[in-house]
């Protein structure tokens, strides 16, 4: 397999990039995965799902929109994608967990709402996406579409369990690419941005892992997008009039929500172009998706059920990138600011 590894990683350096495809699947037909690094490659044994190379590859079924990101290898509308894209069919799968984590509020709903989607990205941290998981099932019929970001630590593993535990409740799908701020190259704003063009709902929620459900904390979200409103979410904030702080606003109308947990209507989000593709890190990246969508985004006057636990997306990551990719960002918040005071 080592031998095969290097014949693509020297395929991949003189840009044979149809040659390292052609080694890549021998080395998938023979059970093992490779995985690009900045060091070179790793190895690992193949899992028992299926692991589409890159974010960009994934499959986007025929009729809903593509963006300048997605593959033009991808397979859109074929049988294969089809296939690929039973996303809720509750016969296609069998759970291999003989019990679940037991969270309170009564049993789990078996059928999920067509309405609402939560959309995942899972990073790492396995135990904090079974809590995230499991509170969503327990409070909420929502479906849920989660995007493995490279297995790390076996978070891909248990997300495929779950899936396999709640069929019809939720979707896994898995790339080999790393997060960003794990020296991979899945951007936050990609990767959300696929999830939303996955996706067939309504309404569609941000969410991290982090965050856990007490209650239906959705259900007051998804109701509050009548009229010109285009999202709600749990936890709002406003700009000073330099741009430089925001401060937390609401309940009512306030400029942008925080990606910990938001509702926005998919059509309206698919419109504004989803979320901003430059964005590689999470931070201020909700921000500026929300300066890019026209309408009218509220915090609910009723308090919902909802907390944080320990976010390790801010928490456990390098300060350094952070504090670098976050300015970035934020330097085209600013920017935004800054051309909607010259509008009006």
């Amino acid at each position: 397999m080592r031998g095969l590894a290097e014949q693509r990683a020297r395929a991949r350096a003189g840009r044979d990039y149809a040659q390292a495809d052609v080694l890549r699947a021998a080395i998938e037909e023979a059970g093992w995965l490779v995985r690009d690094t900045p060091e070179g490659y790793e190895l690992a044994p193949k899992p028992p799902f299926r692991v589409y190379p890159t974010v960009a590859s994934l499959p986007v079924p025929e009729g809903r929109a593509t963006g300048a990101g997605d593959d033009p290898r991808a397979p859109v509308g074929t049988e294969e994608a089809v296939a690929a894209q039973v996303l809720w069919d509750g016969g296609l799968a069998t759970s291999r967990i003989a019990e679940g984590v037991d969270v309170g509020g009564g049993g789990h709903a078996t059928e999920a709402s067509a309405r609402v989607t939560v959309g995942l990205l899972v990073d790492g941290w396995p135990a904090d996406l079974r809590r995230c998981v499991d509170a969503l099932v327990a409070h909420t019929t929502a479906r849920i579409l989660a995007l493995d970001l490279g297995n790390v630590d076996g978070a891909g593993t248990v997300l495929h369990e779950l899936a396999e535990r709640h069929p019809g409740r939720i979707a896994d799908w898995h790339v080999a690419e790393t997060a960003h701020w794990r020296g991979g190259s899945a951007g936050w704003g990609a990767a959300r941005t696929k999830l939303l063009r996955m996706d067939d709902a309504d309404v569609h929620v941000v969410m991290e892992t982090s965050t856990i459900l007490d209650g239906d904390a959705l259900t007051p979200l998804a109701e509050a997008l009548t009229g010109d409103v285009v999202a709600a979410g749990w936890r709002g904030v406003d700009p000073d009039e330099s741009g430089h702080e925001w401060h937390d606003a609401g309940p009512g109308e306030v400029r942008a929500l925080l990606g910990y947990l938001f509702a926005v209507r998919r059509d309206r989000a698919l419109e504004a172009g989803g979320f901003p593709g430059k964005a590689r890190y999470y931070r201020n990246a909700d921000l500026e998706f929300f300066l890019t969508l026209p309408g009218r985004k509220i915090v609910p006057a009723t308090g919902l059920p909802v907390h944080a636990e320990r976010h390790r997306g801010y928490e456990d990551v390098d300060p350094g990138y952070r504090d670098r990719e976050s300015r970035r960002t934020y330097d085209r918040v600013l920017r935004l600011l800054r051309a909607s005071r010259t509008a009006t």
